[in-house]
């Protein structure tokens, strides 16, 4: 991966479910403004990943480095107080409040850390979704499911992250939405944000990353340069088949 520094740092990273191991000795790095993707099936620990980088879930072994600290055992505030931030796979929007409003949310940890540039972010994110800004005093809940999508990574955007992270974002999105979705995602990578991205899109996931890694059944089964994967055998026959053409 060159002589990119590091921005996370994955180290033998082992969860359980009870007695069960959901992540085995799992590792993983993304360099400073990288996009960097993890695919596999469904099931495979993705999300699980994800939940023990941001302090969700607890870890039972392994090291997690963010610019070089040590944030194993980090406050999920704490880290989105460091840089970090996570659009769920539910995207966890306020269905009540307006478009507007979930975004300011977005801004409350440099709120209260004294930050006072919440109306130049967002008029940032406004140009990265347009069609937010058409919909700034909409209900949450009224929007599209692409819509909403957007609004999931704007609001991830208005904390300024260093490093996002993103769960599944073509989740149940039509052809023509995922494709706008993962054009932004590339063009986020010219912002300078560093990006973790879990997809099942394997193909769509590939085309825009650095790095690629495939999780199965809780472990790194393979890595490479994106460019690498895509054309490996078993990645095309496992994900990569005429029926995942995009």
């Amino acid at each position: 991966m060159g002589e990119v520094r590091s921005i996370l740092e994955v180290d033998d990273l082992c969860v359980a479910y009870g007695k069960v191991e959901a992540l085995h000795h799992v590792g993983i790095r993304v360099g400073e403004g990288q996009i960097v993707t993890v695919i596999g099936p469904n099931g495979a620990g993705k999300t699980t990943m994800l939940s023990a980088i941001m302090g969700v879930l607890p870890h039972t072994k392994g090291e997690i480095r963010f610019l070089g600290d040590d944030v194993g055992d980090t406050e999920v505030e704490q880290m989105v107080a460091r840089g970090i931030t996570l659009v769920p796979e539910s995207r966890a929007l306020f269905g009540e409040m307006s478009v507007e409003d979930n975004l300011l949310l977005g801004a409350f940890m440099r709120r209260r850390m004294g930050f006072r540039d919440h109306e130049s972010t967002m008029s940032d994110v406004f140009r990265i979704f347009p069609r937010l800004k058409e919909r700034r005093s909409q209900y949450a809940g009224t929007l599209s499911g692409g819509e909403r999508q957007m609004l999931a990574v704007g609001r991830a955007l208005m904390a300024k992250p260093k490093l996002l992270m993103l769960d599944e974002p073509s989740l149940g999105l039509a052809p023509l939405i995922v494709k706008e979705i993962f054009r932004v995602i590339a063009d986020l990578k010219s912002t300078g944000v560093s990006i973790l991205l879990v997809e099942q899109n394997a193909r769509a996931a590939l085309k825009v990353a650095d790095y690629g890694y495939v999780l199965e059944t809780g472990e790194m089964a393979l890595e490479g340069a994106s460019s690498v994967l895509l054309d490996d055998p078993k990645v095309v026959e496992s994900y990569l088949g005429l029926g995942g053409k995009q």
